[in-house]
């Protein structure tokens, strides 16, 4: 990939090491990408599911709030 921009490129670059991967849980024959919070929450980042009904649930999709269980 070539990023063709006139800021320095630590400008670009800057905030890079601050950043963390989400973590993958499984729910049943789903996989969901989730950013940890608080007392067992997560914030769901992606959801990975061969059935397409699973992407229709409100519940599941990209920024709800989940209980991830233990």
């Amino acid at each position: 990939m070539i990023l063709y921009t006139a800021l320095p490129l630590e400008r670009v670059l800057e905030g890079l090491e601050d950043l963390k991967a989400p973590e993958e849980i499984v729910f049943g024959d789903m996989t969901l990408q989730v950013e940890p919070l608080d007392h067992g929450r997560a914030r769901v980042v992606r959801l990975i599911s061969p059935r397409a009904e699973d992407y229709l649930n409100p519940a599941y999709a990209p920024g709800a709030i989940i209980v991830v269980p233990r």
